[in-house]
C-alpha cells in the first residue's frame, strides 16, 4: 500500500515542482501570476480577449509540472546543427506540439491576415493615397527598438524579431520571430499583444503631449467614394508590387490582399464570411494557445524577457510618435486639412488605434467624426508592418 501510494506521489506534478530545482516552485507560481494579470485584462478589462485568454491558458497548460503538453526541444533549439523533424513531432509530440506545427509552419499567421484583409475596408487608403505616409512613419518604433536591442546585446536576427513588435501587429510579430528567434516567441508575442490590448492607455497622453488643442479639434472633409475597379484593382496591385520588391512579405501581404479580394469582388460572400468568422476564430484559437505554450517558466523568467518588454514599450510610444509627426506634416503641408491625430493610428493594430484617434478628436470637438479618415493610416499601417517584416526577414533569414 506504501509503495502504491509513493507512486501516485511521484507521478504527481506537485512531486515535480519539489524534485529537482528549488526554484522551480517559486517560478511556476510567478507564471501563474502573470496568467492571471491576462485573464485579468481579457475578461475584466475586455483588452484583446479573443488572443489574451487564449494565450493565458496557453501559458498555464505549459507551466503544469508533468503535463508535457508541449515539448519546445522539438522546435527550438541553439544547435546550429540542429533540424527540424516533422517525423519526430509525430512520434514524440502531444496535443500543443501538433498545434504549433501552424507557427512553426507559418501557417497560421497568413491566415490570420487572410481574415483581416476580409475584414478591412482599403476604401479610406484607396481615397487618400497620401496616408500611406503616415503609415510609414509609424514604423518608427520597428526601426528604434531594432537598434536599441542592438545596444543591449541581442543578435541581428533577436533584434530583428523584437523590433517588429513596433508595427503593433500580432501575427506579423509571430512570423518573424519564428523564423528569426523562435526562442524568445513566447516573450516578443506577449509583449506584442499585451501593448496592443493597452493602445487605449498607451496613445491618449502621447497624442495630447505632442499636438495643440486647435490641431487636434480639425474637422476634415468627407472622403470621395470610391468606385469597385479601385476597390477589386487595389489588392492586386499591391501584392504584385510588394511581393516583386520583398518576396518574404508575400505570404502576409498576398493573403491580407486575398482576404480583402473575397470581399470587394461581390461574388464570393461565403468564402469572404467564412475567413472571416470560421476561419479567422478556430485559428485565432490554435494561434494563441500554441504562442502561449511557449511561455515555459525557465525560458520566459529571464532578463532578457524583462528588456523585450521595456523594448516592446518603447517600440509601441515611438511608432505613435513617428505616427503623429507624419500626421502633423501633414496638417503642414496641407493647410491644416488633416487631423495629426490619425497619425496615430498608423501603427496598424485594426481598428483599434482608428477608434483612439476617434475618442481624442472628439474629446475637443464632438462633431468630430474622424473614425473612417483614420482608417487610411490604420490599415497603411498594416501593410507597412509587413513589409517592415519583409526588411527583416530579407536581410536576416
Amino acid at each position: 500500500m506504501t509503495d502504491f501510494l509513493v507512486k501516485i506521489w511521484e507521478s504527481t506534478g506537485l512531486h515535480l515542482l519539489f524534485k529537482d530545482d528549488p526554484w522551480l516552485l517559486l517560478k511556476t507560481l510567478i507564471m501563474y501570476v502573470i496568467v492571471g494579470a491576462l485573464v485579468y485584462l481579457a475578461i475584466v478589462k475586455g483588452f484583446e480577449p479573443l488572443l489574451l485568454l487564449p494565450i493565458a491558458f496557453g501559458m498555464l497548460l505549459a507551466n503544469i509540472p508533468g503535463a508535457n503538453l508541449f515539448h519546445s526541444e522539438l522546435f527550438i533549439s541553439t544547435d546550429p546543427n540542429f533540424e527540424f523533424s516533422i517525423t519526430e513531432v509525430i512520434k514524440k509530440g502531444n496535443l500543443i506540439d501538433f498545434l504549433y506545427l501552424g507557427v512553426k509552419l507559418g501557417i497560421y499567421p497568413s491566415l490570420i491576415f487572410l481574415g483581416v484583409g476580409a475584414m478591412t475596408d482599403f476604401s479610406p487608403l484607396i481615397a487618400d493615397p497620401k496616408r500611406l505616409f503616415m503609415g510609414g512613419t509609424a514604423q518608427l518604433g520597428v526601426f528604434a527598438a531594432f537598434a536599441g536591442a542592438l545596444l543591449l546585446g541581442f543578435t541581428p536576427k533577436e533584434a530583428g524579431a523584437i523590433g517588429i513588435i513596433g508595427g503593433a501587429d500580432g501575427p506579423t510579430a509571430i512570423l518573424v520571430t519564428k523564423i528569426l528567434a523562435p526562442h524568445l516567441l513566447g516573450a516578443i508575442a506577449i509583449a506584442a499583444y499585451s501593448y496592443m490590448a493597452l493602445i487605449p492607455m498607451i496613445q491618449p497622453p502621447i497624442m495630447k503631449l505632442m499636438t495643440t488643442k486647435k490641431e487636434r479639434a480639425i474637422k476634415m472633409e468627407q472622403l470621395r467614394s470610391v468606385s469597385k475597379l479601385e476597390l477589386v484593382a487595389f489588392p492586386i496591385i499591391v501584392t504584385i508590387l510588394v511581393s516583386i520588391i520583398l518576396p518574404d512579405a508575400a505570404p502576409l501581404i498576398g493573403f491580407l490582399m486575398f482576404g480583402n479580394l473575397l470581399t470587394v469582388s461581390g461574388v464570393t460572400d461565403r468564402i469572404s464570411k467564412a475567413a472571416q468568422n470560421e476561419l479567422m476564430n478556430i485559428v485565432t484559437i490554435f494561434l494563441g494557445v500554441s504562442v502561449g505554450a511557449t511561455a515555459s517558466a525557465e525560458k520566459f523568467l529571464a532578463f532578457d524577457t524583462l528588456k523585450i518588454i521595456a523594448l516592446g514599450l518603447c517600440a509601441f510610444m515611438l511608432s505613435t510618435v513617428g505616427g503623429l509627426l507624419g500626421g502633423k506634416f501633414m496638417c503642414w503641408i496641407t493647410h491644416g486639412k488633416i487631423n495629426p491625430l490619425i497619425g496615430a493610428a498608423g501603427v496598424s493594430a485594426v481598428p483599434m488605434a482608428a477608434r483612439v484617434a476617434q475618442k481624442v478628436g472628439r474629446e475637443e470637438n464632438p462633431d468630430n467624426y474622424l473614425l473612417m479618415h483614420a482608417m487610411g493610416p490604420n490599415v497603411a499601417g498594416v501593410i507597412g508592418s509587413a513589409i517592415a517584416a519583409g526588411v527583416f526577414l530579407a536581410l536576416f533569414k
